[in-house]
């Protein structure tokens, strides 16, 4: 087996093991680099320099989490909250579907990513364990959110997305109109779809209690959220935050930059002193508690991609998978995807790795005959394969730091596991449909 297998694997299972993540994803990283014969110093030095990487994402994600817990601050979502569980009227498939559709406009209507789970999800914990609502549906609803409109949607993040596949065949040698791209991508996308729909109504449809919270720090985090359905009116303080949220959104489609939109809204509401000044570093210090680790497990994962790309190593597993491709389309759309899988899954990013696979496998697509349709269908099903199952996954970290805001969610078997069966596996067929008919 090759240093990415090897390692991805090591990761894995220190994960299931329920070793932190970020360990895991570090001593994943490190074991990449000694398998391709680096010394411990030059792995250590190639995983720092490779942090950059995800340095833009980490501060989006931390300035993010400050904005999230200052409209926390203000109880806002104290009103979402009723308004909310009055709309969903005590059905279970209804109110996982219902955050599912939420979670996908955080994508392209309102491109907050991630921020809103922990504005969201917490206060409903308390209506999840009264409906005994199983927690995995959740997860995977909010994964599904996550991935679905970028994949198949050419807007916000799913635009980026789409560009960054026409950029990268171009670059290569096979020329796709950004509208091809989007067509391509229906069918893998559709896929997600299906396999949300047998979570929800087939798998973990059936009532189930939420494990016990573990210490009294998590008990008494279980009587916060569980508060914050308290009746509250509509203030200034209220008008002020919905128009900082509107502010952020409008900065980020603008400028293409969730840290400066997160930026201006929290100043915002610092300024109008709709959060006091001295409340400053109790909302920092709330905020790196809530988003903290997901910041540096991204960062982590940066280096972990770089000393991949540095070492040979993906060109290594690439020299192996070659010699089985031959001239038959299936096995090479089956090898694209299955390293497409490994690859994400150890990286934890989707948009990183299509750069990776569109320079190795362009040209082999252009061998095998696939049209550039075909060619966008694999690398965009491939590079989307893993994000949801990944432990270092921003579409796992998520769903996870919303739901365990209790201490009653595991990030690897209430997170990872389902979102990678329901998601991972329909993706994979779907991808190897697509090449095959497009």
């Amino acid at each position: 087996m090759t240093a990415v297998v090897v390692s991805v694997l090591i990761m894995c299972a220190l994960s299931m093991l329920r070793v932190n993540v970020l360990i895991s994803v570090l001593v994943a990283a490190l074991s990449a680099a000694l398998l391709t014969g680096a010394s411990m110093t030059e792995a250590m030095n190639m995983l720092i320099a490779g942090m950059g990487g995800q340095a833009e994402t980490a501060i989006s994600v931390v300035l993010l989490g400050i904005f999230a817990v200052m409209i926390q601050y203000t109880k806002i979502t104290n009103i979402l909250v009723r308004k909310l569980l009055s709309f969903l009227k005590g059905r279970r498939g209804f109110i996982v579907m219902t955050i599912a559709g939420i979670s996908c406009f955080s994508q392209n209507l309102v491109p907050v990513h991630i921020a809103f789970i922990p504005i969201l999800i917490p206060p409903l914990l308390h209506l999840f364990d009264k409906m005994k609502v199983d927690r995995r549906a959740v997860a995977t609803a909010l994964t599904f959110g996550l991935k679905f409109p970028y994949i198949i949607i050419p807007a916000g993040y799913g635009l980026m997305f789409h560009q960054i596949i026409q950029t990268e065949m171009k670059n290569n040698g096979m020329t796709i109109g950004i509208g091809q791209v989007a067509l391509s991508l229906l069918i893998p996308g559709l896929s997600l779809v299906v396999g949300l729909l047998i979570a929800v109504f087939f798998t973990y449809r059936k009532e189930k209690d939420a494990p016990a919270a573990v210490g009294v720090e998590h008990d008494l985090a279980s009587a916060e959220v569980s508060a914050t359905t308290e009746e509250v009116q509509f203030n200034r303080q209220h008008m002020i935050t919905l128009i900082a949220i509107v502010l952020a959104v409008v900065l980020q489609v603008i400028t293409h930059s969730l840290a400066l939109g997160a930026l201006a809204g929290v100043l915002v509401m610092f300024i109008a002193r709709v959060v006091p000044f001295l409340k400053g570093d109790e909302i920092v210090d709330n905020s790196m508690k809530m988003m903290g680790n997901i910041a540096f497990v991204l960062l982590v994962a940066s280096g972990y991609a770089a000393i991949l790309k540095e070492t040979g190593a993906i060109d290594q597993m690439n020299a192996v998978t070659e010699g089985f491709l031959g001239d038959s389309k299936f096995m090479t759309a089956l090898i694209i995807l299955t390293i497409g899988l490994v690859i994400t899954m150890g990286i934890g990013t989707s948009f990183g790795t299509i750069p990776i696979l569109a320079a190795v496998y362009v040209p082999l697509c252009l061998t095998a005959g696939f049209s550039p349709m075909a060619t966008a269908a694999l690398i965009g099903a491939a590079s989307a394969l893993g994000d949801a199952g990944s432990p270092a996954s921003d579409s796992t970290l998520g769903p996870t730091m919303g739901l365990n805001a209790d201490g009653r969610h595991d990030h690897i078997w209430g997170t990872c596991v389902p979102t990678f069966i329901h998601l991972n596996i329909p993706l994979f067929i779907a991808g190897l449909v697509a090449a095959m008919i497009l």
